[in-house]
């Protein structure tokens, strides 16, 4: 089949496109800039990307005509609070009206649970999307989903931070409304298996986990699998604008998305039952497993791929492990230096030469006894060195680092920590356009994490500033 993925730049979006491709369908893209997302898919034969915003009907004329099926993945939750139904609205509609001109037959749309009388603007707006989107021209199939828990998801990530940064909360009293979580992977499986089903065509069915739970049990549990002590308690004494502040300094996101949220965590989202579960032969995972898949993810280091869900086959793990992979950003600190070159191939040569016997090219005592320590806590430590004194390949492991990418082609090496350490930590080097690149990236956990970063601070002044000092004079 030949179709059609809107926000294909989304966090649903980036995950369906890989499982699309490996049903052997071919893809097209609607980005509102397709350089970017064009150089990225250069090597996909049944991949097309077009530019197309849905605010601008006349850009909508680059979607070919010749499409079977369409997911209508756009949302704006982080757009102005005030007004971004309208532009929801105005997006939906311009895409029913051009797609009816075309062959497609099954549109499926992702919307969220709305089984309550009193809706939020976020939640009010995705119903108001859905009417909008139904057809006399095309069948519309509607998933309605819960919270939905993935990393890299906005929910996921802010659970994240809550339970990492706060041993003990004093939280707004929405964390005892209840809701009914989904694994990322579940919602997935739904969206690809309903395709070309003519049995779903005009259809609306809400997708949720088999645990009814409250959000205060979802932080605790979260802190369970984290291994972290978390007390919680809540006052009513929170108004949702003081609950929107709350969310936003605690945690990393955005304020406007913390309002969309806090508005839509307010009023309990319970599923309501069907038989879709057993007609796509779906079984959704618990929350903990959800939440545990997703750690999976981040400690076998397929979190930093844009695609970051499981469902990819063996024969497709090359282009999801490498030529997509990208260090995580949320809730990160960042060490990022850049320096111009003299000569790009002898930079590159240094950069592919480091560590092991070659060392880190700059304060060598202090890596060799940064290694001690590690070996002092039960690490690895510096003693595996390196397999060759000039090459190196994925997968290989670099004194305490683990090669998660080695790319001569595109000039990048990154490298994630396998030391001893109070979170997750990556170092990037990337020769580009007379430049190189370096990036330390640490995703803490919990307070010891924020405090072993703050601590180590200073000897990353001079450590990593030597460093690329050293491979820019190369």
């Amino acid at each position: 089949m030949r179709i059609l993925v809107t926000g294909a730049t989304g966090y649903i979006g980036k995950r369906i496109i890989p499982l699309l491709l490996d049903q052997g369908h071919t893809v097209v893209c609607a980005v509102r800039g397709k350089l970017r997302t064009e150089k990225a898919y250069s090597d996909e034969e049944n991949l097309h990307v077009v530019e197309a915003d849905f605010l601008k009907p006349d850009t909508l004329q680059n979607i070919p005509k010749d499409i079977d099926a369409a997911y209508y993945l756009i949302h704006s939750m982080s757009n102005s609070v005030d007004k971004f139904h309208k532009l929801e609205e105005e997006c939906a509609l311009n895409f029913k009206n051009y797609i009816e001109t075309t062959n497609v037959k099954q549109v499926i749309y992702l919307s969220g649970i709305t089984n309550d009388t009193k809706l939020s603007k976020h939640l009010l707006s995705r119903k108001n999307v859905e009417d909008t989107l139904k057809s006399n021209v095309y069948a519309l199939t509607v998933f309605k989903a819960g919270i939905i828990v993935g990393s890299g998801s906005a929910s996921f990530e802010i659970i994240r931070d809550l339970v990492e940064k706060l041993p003990i909360m004093i939280a707004p009293k929405w964390l005892n409304t209840k809701t009914q979580p989904i694994g990322v992977r579940d919602v997935l499986a739904f969206l690809t298996k309903g395709l070309g089903k003519q049995e779903l065509y005009n259809t609306s069915h809400d997708i949720f986990g088999p645990e009814i739970m409250t959000y205060k049990q979802m932080l605790l549990q979260f802190a369970d699998i984290r291994k972290l002590k978390r007390y919680i308690i809540t006052v009513p004494v929170m108004t949702p604008k003081l609950s929107s502040y709350w969310l936003y300094f605690v945690t990393s996101t955005s304020y406007k998305l913390a309002s969309s949220l806090v508005n839509s965590m307010g009023i309990e989202i319970i599923g309501e039952k069907s038989n879709i579960n057993q007609f796509l032969d779906i079984k959704p995972i618990t929350y903990k497993e959800a939440v545990k898949v997703a750690f999976a993810k981040i400690e076998g280091n397929e979190i930093v791929s844009s695609w970051k869900d499981a469902f990819i086959s063996s024969r497709n793990k090359k282009r999801v492990s490498t030529k997509y992979l990208k260090v995580p950003k949320f809730g990160c600190f960042k060490d990022i230096k850049e320096r111009r070159v003299k000569d790009e191939n002898r930079t590159l040569e240094k950069i592919w030469a480091i560590g092991g016997e070659n060392g880190w090219y700059y304060g060598t005592t202090l890596w060799k006894i940064r290694g001690y320590l590690d070996k002092l806590v039960g690490g690895i430590g510096l003693r595996r060195g390196r397999t060759n004194k000039t090459d190196i390949k994925t997968g290989d492991a670099l004194d305490f680092w683990r090669v998660l990418l080695a790319d001569k082609e595109q000039k990048r090496l990154i490298l994630f920590a396998e030391m001893k350490l109070p979170g997750e930590a990556w170092l990037e080097f990337q020769v580009a356009k007379g430049k190189v690149y370096q990036r330390a990236t640490f995703r803490p956990r919990g307070l010891w994490g924020r405090l072993y970063w703050y601590s180590v601070l200073p000897f990353h002044g001079f450590i990593f500033n030597g460093m690329i000092n050293k491979l820019a004079n190369a």
